[in-house]
């Protein structure tokens, strides 16, 4: 059942890439649709057969493949993986959906596109760790040629080479950390249960740890290891962004969980405090830098920096409600920033600009966008956690959990959430609202297929922020277990030292 999440993709882009004659743009994204649609669909009957209570792997996957290296094709799901892999399901029809009818080289397109999705899945599904790398840069090459090629006509180039060249040094990393963990504890096999932790000392721990911590970083990214971001979300096509933001990035998070705090959680308790520090840096950063941004798309790229790095507060505090909350804001992330960004490419292209200086009067119910500002409006107020939508339910968890053991951070947290909305009223304000140019504002109509992806995106969204147990069900039984196989959960920092207590005086 899982291989066919990795093998539909796969056949798929070579179905696609391999098409004889010269098929159009447009015969091409149906046939893509329909293979992303079989995704869905058998992603789908996955959640259906998933125990929500089972603890551990599920529907596993075992064939020994080059035993000499450790390297077997071992794949499994649980609560931390399902979600990730719904949302990558959800997210690779939407790019296709919202990829544009007449484009250059629609083979190779498509191609790489399922290309990338076969190699996330197969990412999120590994329970091998050089099966993990192989998927982990499986999608290196397809993004770089989506930005490379069918990127904006500024900067593509250099915005696809700085993506490959951090990509490539992440990749380099976390197989470094992967290989000290395995030789120096002793294994003689990649598999994640075959890893005894308790062979390494403490020191080796650590630096096991901090490799992960700065590969899983990069691709995250974690302030200061951000610069790629911008220029890589910018740069991209709409639908690229979708992917970039929306699902590429949470293999990061999900490595962090999953072999940082999965692997090595006593290494992980001691950098915590260090962790949290980085998380509440790059949530600061990231709203600080939107609001000074003019280009909504760049200034969207910065507000993820941001909200990626509650997952990583959440994660650093080590309770259940904050690690149960960390993964949530994973799948909340990703359908927020989906929408955001295909609705900005939305603007882009019916407009032509994504300069808050030009932009105005959208929200005119005759010569404006109507439908699509209303989107961006509820996308907004989504990502600055208003209640009612998933984006609450995520930080409401994240906050709450967090605050036990790191108040102050979870404080700037939630001051942070508040310029969140700040920047999003500056947003809205210049391009909803205010009086069309007459003489410019003539705008194509937007058609029903190009409204869907967005509907689509808002209506999960709301379910989920009315339903939030939908989403929660699937997670917590997970991030209970890891929280109990930690020896010592983080206590709160103190915020002044305690005076040592006084000797009990000698009894003769």
């Amino acid at each position: 059942m899982l291989s066919a999440l990795i093998l539909i993709p796969a056949i798929g882009a070579a179905l696609v890439g391999l098409w004889p004659g010269q098929p159009n743009s447009a015969l091409l994204k149906k046939v893509s649709l329909a293979i992303a649609s079989a995704i869905a669909l058998w992603t789908l009957y996955l959640f259906a057969k998933v125990d929500v209570n089972a603890i551990g792997a599920q529907m596993t996957e075992y064939l020994p493949w080059v035993p000499q290296l450790g390297l077997s094709y071992s794949l499994g799901v649980d609560g931390l993986s399902l979600p990730l892999v719904g949302l990558t399901a959800l997210l690779a029809w939407i790019a296709i959906c919202s990829s544009d009818r007449d484009l250059q080289r629609p083979r190779l397109y498509y191609a790489m596109i399922l290309l990338a999705i076969a190699g996330i899945n197969g990412a999120f599904l590994a329970q091998n760790l050089l099966l993990f790398i192989l998927f982990y840069e499986l999608e290196l090459i397809p993004f770089y040629l989506l930005i490379a090629i069918w990127g904006s006509e500024q900067k593509r180039s250099y915005a696809a080479t700085k993506f490959l060249i951090y990509t490539a040094i992440s990749g380099i990393l976390v197989l470094a950390g992967f290989l000290a963990l395995t030789w120096l504890s002793g294994s003689t096999s990649f598999d994640l249960g075959q890893i005894n932790i308790n062979n390494l000392s403490e020191n080796a721990q650590l630096i096991c740890l901090l490799l992960l911590v700065v590969g899983f970083g990069i691709k995250i990214p974690l302030v200061p290891l951000h610069t790629w971001l911008p220029d890589a979300y910018v740069e991209s096509s709409p639908a690229t962004t979708v992917l970039l933001g929306g699902v590429l990035a949470k293999l990061g998070t999900y490595g962090l969980l999953r072999y940082g705090l999965g692997l090595l959680p006593d290494a992980w308790g001691t950098i915590a405090p260090g962790l949290a520090l980085v998380g509440v840096v790059s949530v600061m950063y990231g709203a600080l830098t939107a609001i000074a941004q003019k280009d909504i798309k760049r200034m969207v790229a910065y507000s993820s920096i941001g909200h990626m790095g509650y997952i990583i507060v959440a994660a650093a505090a080590l309770n259940p409600l904050s690690l149960l909350g960390s993964v949530a804001q994973m799948v909340s992330h990703g359908l927020i920033l989906a929408i955001l960004f295909y609705l900005v490419g939305v603007i882009e292209k019916k407009v032509g600009t994504r300069d808050l200086d030009k932009l105005n009067g959208l929200m005119s119910p005759i010569r404006g966008l109507p439908l699509t500002s209303g989107l961006l409006v509820l996308a907004g107020m989504a990502s600055a956690g208003i209640p009612g939508m998933v984006g609450f339910v995520a930080e409401y968890m994240v906050f709450q959990g967090s605050f036990t053991t790191y108040p102050v951070i979870s404080l700037l947290c939630i001051l942070a959430s508040g310029l969140t909305a700040v920047y999003f009223v500056i947003l809205l304000n210049r391009t909803c609202f205010g009086r069309l140019d007459n003489a410019t504002a003539y705008y194509p109509a937007v058609r029903f297929d190009e409204h869907l992806p967005g509907l689509i995106l808002t209506g999960l969204i709301l379910w989920l922020g009315i339903q939030p147990s939908w989403l929660v069900k699937w997670i917590e039984p997970t991030t209970d277990a890891m929280i109990a196989a930690i020896p010592t959960v983080n206590q709160p920092v103190a915020i002044a030292p305690t005076k040592p207590a006084r000797k009990a005086p000698a009894i003769d």
